[in-house]
């Protein structure tokens, strides 16, 4: 840490000195969109040569320095979404205007997550991938992750219904993929399967996914990858007060949303407010009818201040999430396969013989007396400045996530599972100056947590507290048409932890959490924690442009992470998930060694990517399904399955390819393809050449196919524009890849599903922006389908079914229908 901040130090020093050296000349100048006519804020301004530069503030404009004595110089401007331009500073002209284009080409997008600077995607050796904020209004899904798995292959979700689902990428999901919002790390018991990623689902104005370990930039659980979801930011209104509004219906669970949004702002200060609800009744397929318990209601509010000054910007946010979620169990009547419910608890539960729920109660937007209720608080700011000749990045955030599940029939305002879970996130980087083509940057970043249980009944993890803490360097060098990338960090973890007891509450016969000196007849339920975790994180990566089109990439990276808490410590059941969970404190921390190599090429009428990656993991943490000697599941607590933790090596490797037609002489026409494919393999010696019997990891995606085709019509009527007809199918290979080791997974059929769509824009007066709607159908055809990464196919409590069908299905047929009423 001291020889952080020392060099922290020595930069500021040598950027402040040599400022001041030198005789300079200010430039002022303001960059516009040029389809919009539009400002671009927060677009960066680098002088080259000089080691300076300048960020655009709200209104688009800028000021830098540059040396007097040696003109003419160059300015390279370059902006998230649009095409970088060199601007030639004349002797006799100080104030110029930048018109940039909008980019069409995805590969040559800007992307800053897992980067230290604003990097072209053909420039940086990590697999990433960028969506727009285009790509995402254009795509109607149950959720914002669904959403970003439709536009990026390798990207998969485990879903627990249509509102819970959880990003997967190349095979490896829960902790060991980090989620971002506004760069903050998404902290709410990630670990858990039925509760999705607590944000709001219309304010997400654009996202980039990395692939591969982040570990150098984030630190422990982004192992497999990123994905990084950015917010609307503030914007300059000139003073005026605009109102955005989206709505959205669903016909198949008759899902409703509706969001709101103001906004104003000047030169220097900005704000906007969105206050967002989204409420469902229980989806429906034709084999299950309308699946119990699988509806939900969620409601968000968030509020942004920016500060934009002519050398950074500060971000202010707050953020309120809260969603009434169904905890579906899958019961049945074992002859009409009608859905059936609890009415008695555990102990005197006769799962065969449960009433069965009544059509009356299946399609109105309430809920059952089991189901959970998440809440998310969030305060964080972000701030980016220049200081002499570098550039500073500070975060701070606090996070509160409270979460309930309600699993008591017989006294259902008693929460089975309550925690709460506090985090405090902190990070600083500095960008120093640029010396011999070389752009380095040394930071800091870490979090403190603290979770409490409060009146439960479950108790499935202990109280206890988390302190992180890493230091990293990073180093790019690029001449050319080579670009060198790569550094290391250093990871601390420590986990804190008292004794826990549990005792039986004589009033209503539930198991209740009891404190030091009153233990007298409890059990000891988890023993005091005291455990600490480190990891060294490296990478190194290279990117070489054969010419303008095409472009080489490798990379090779080590990633860390430290066991969760639920793998070193649970013991105890979660009642969402109806799972027993118990872990092992003697886990040592994962490590992997992945390699990629690919290949970009960029035409005017075709882009085409190629990406192939090897992923090695050091004692890999896996769920398997506790059985006895006779190899039946152990039950500890009626009608829920007890997995435990295991450590064993793992290597997971496959493939991606990206291929776009888009001819320049049929315009309006593009035909997008992908496909992804991953292997995942248990290498403990235990399992080797098992198959099914336990070769295989749980949780693997098959190949998956994606074919779209879209075609904007040349329309310019002067109440309807912008109007594109689009159609896509998706393929999922059978998964006979699969974990049957003590039952934990089948085998999954294959299955494909076709989508189709239209939106525009409709102009509903004079001098104001189009109404943006979308008209789409999922799954035209109706198909019955059970992903393999869906948990409610496991749902089951018969081994054999009348109908043939074991399980719960997928969402069948969905009419969507989206408004978009941006800011006017």
């Amino acid at each position: 840490m001291k020889l952080l901040f020392l060099l922290i130090s020595l930069g500021l020093t040598g950027g402040l000195a040599y400022a001041q050296s030198s005789p300079t000349k200010t430039i002022y100048g303001s960059v516009i969109d040029a389809d919009t006519r539009k400002p671009i804020s927060y677009g960066t301004i680098s002088v080259v040569g000089q080691n300076k530069g300048a960020l655009t503030d709200a209104r688009g404009q800028f000021s830098v320095s540059i040396k007097g004595d040696t003109l003419p110089h160059d300015l390279i401007i370059s902006c998230i979404g649009y095409k970088p331009d060199t601007l030639h500073i004349r002797p006799e002209t100080n104030t110029y205007a930048v018109i940039l284009l909008p980019i069409v080409n995805a590969l040559n997008e800007v992307v800053v997550t897992g980067v230290t600077r604003g990097t072209l995607l053909r420039q940086n050796p990590v697999a990433i991938l960028a969506i727009s904020r285009r790509a995402i209004e254009s795509t109607a899904s149950s959720n914002i992750i669904d959403v970003l798995v439709k536009n990026a292959p390798g990207l998969n979700a485990v879903k627990t219904g249509p509102n819970i689902s959880k990003p997967f990428i190349r095979g490896l999901g829960y902790n060991r993929v980090l989620t971002l919002y506004d760069g903050v790390r998404q902290e709410g018991q990630q670990w858990g399967d039925e509760h999705g990623i607590e944000v709001d689902n219309y304010n997400i104005d654009r996202a980039e996914v990395i692939k591969g370990p982040a570990s150098l930039m984030y630190g422990s659980d982004a192992l497999a990858g990123v994905v990084s979801m950015m917010p609307n930011y503030p914007k300059d209104t000139e003073g005026k007060i605009k109102v955005g509004f989206v709505s959205e219906y669903q016909s198949n669970n008759r899902m409703l949303g509706e969001s709101v949004s103001l906004a104003s702002g000047g030169a220097r200060w900005s704000w906007n407010l969105r206050g967002s609800v989204r409420a469902a009744t229980n989806y429906q397929n034709k084999i299950d009818g309308r699946v119990y318990n699988t509806g939900f209601s969620e409601k968000t509010a968030t509020a942004m201040v920016g500060y934009s000054g002519q050398r950074g910007y500060s971000r202010f946010g707050a953020s309120l999430y809260d969603n009434l979620q169904g905890i579906p169990d899958g019961s049945r009547d074992s002859l009409t396969r009608q859905f059936t419910r609890q009415v008695a608890e555990s102990a005197t539960d006769d799962i065969k013989n449960r009433p069965v729920v009544p059509a009356s109660e299946q399609s109105p937007y309430q809920f059952s007396p089991l189901h959970q209720r998440i809440q998310h608080y969030r305060l964080h700011t972000n701030n980016h400045y220049q200081i002499g000749n570098g550039e500073i990045d500070v975060l701070l955030a606090f996070q509160q996530n409270v979460r309930r599940e309600y699993n008591h029939p017989t006294l259902p305002e008693q929460a089975g599972l309550y925690v709460r879970l506090n985090t405090f996130n902190y990070g600083i980087r500095y960008n120093l100056p640029e010396v011999a083509h070389i752009a380095s940057t040394i930071g800091v970043n870490g979090m403190y947590q603290s979770n409490k249980n409060k009146n439960g009944t479950d108790f499935p993890i202990p109280d206890y507290s988390l302190f992180d803490v890493g230091t990293f360097v990073f180093l790019k060098w690029q001449v050319d048409k080579l670009t060198l990338s790569g550094g290391a960090r250093y990871d601390r973890r420590q986990l804190r932890g008292d004794d826990f007891y549990l005792r039986t509450n004589p009033k209503t016969g539930f198991d209740q959490k009891v404190t030091l000196p009153d233990t007298a007849g409890a059990t000891l339920q988890f023993p005091y924690l005291r455990q600490s975790f480190t990891g060294i994180s490296m990478s190194l990566g290279m990117t070489y442009e054969f010419s303008s089109k095409l472009a080489l990439k490798a990379n090779i990276a080590r990633g860390y992470r430290a066991p969760s808490i639920t793998e070193i410590a649970s013991n105890g059941l979660d009642p969402g998930a109806h799972i027993y969970y118990i872990g092992s404190r003697s886990f040592k921390p994962e490590f992997s060694l992945q390699e990629d190599i690919g290949l970009t090429l960029t035409l005017p009428d075709v882009n085409i990517g190629v990406s192939v990656f090897n992923n090695y993991i050091q004692n890999y943490i896996s769920l398997a399904q506790l059985v006895d000697a006779q190899g039946q599941s152990v039950i500890l607590v009626p009608g829920n399955k007890t997995y435990q933790y295991q450590q064993a090596s793992a290597q997971l490797y496959g493939f991606e390819t990206q291929f776009s037609l888009h001819p320049t002489g049929w315009r309006g026409f593009s035909f997008d393809n992908s496909i992804s494919v991953v292997y995942g393999y248990n290498r403990g010696n235990l399992y080797s050449d098992a198959g099914v019997n336990g070769e295989y990891l749980p949780f693997i995606p098959p190949l998956r196919v994606s074919t779209g085709i879209s075609q904007t019509l040349p329309l310019k009527r002067k109440w309807l524009s912008d109007v594109t007809v689009k159609a896509d199918v998706d393929y999922n290979a059978k998964q006979d890849r699969y974990l049957a080791l003590n039952s934990t997974e089948t085998p999954t059929a294959a299955y494909t599903l076709v989508n189709a769509g239209i939106d525009g824009l409709l102009h509903v007066g004079q001098n104001r922006p189009g109404l943006r709607v979308l008209f789409q159908v999922n799954n035209i055809f109706d198909v019955a389908y059970q992903s393999n990464l869906s948990r409610l196919k496991y749902f089951e409590y018969f081994t054999q079914s009348p109908n043939g069908h074991l399980g719960m299905y997928g969402m069948g047929r969905n009419i969507c229908l989206k408004v978009i009423i941006p800011f006017n």
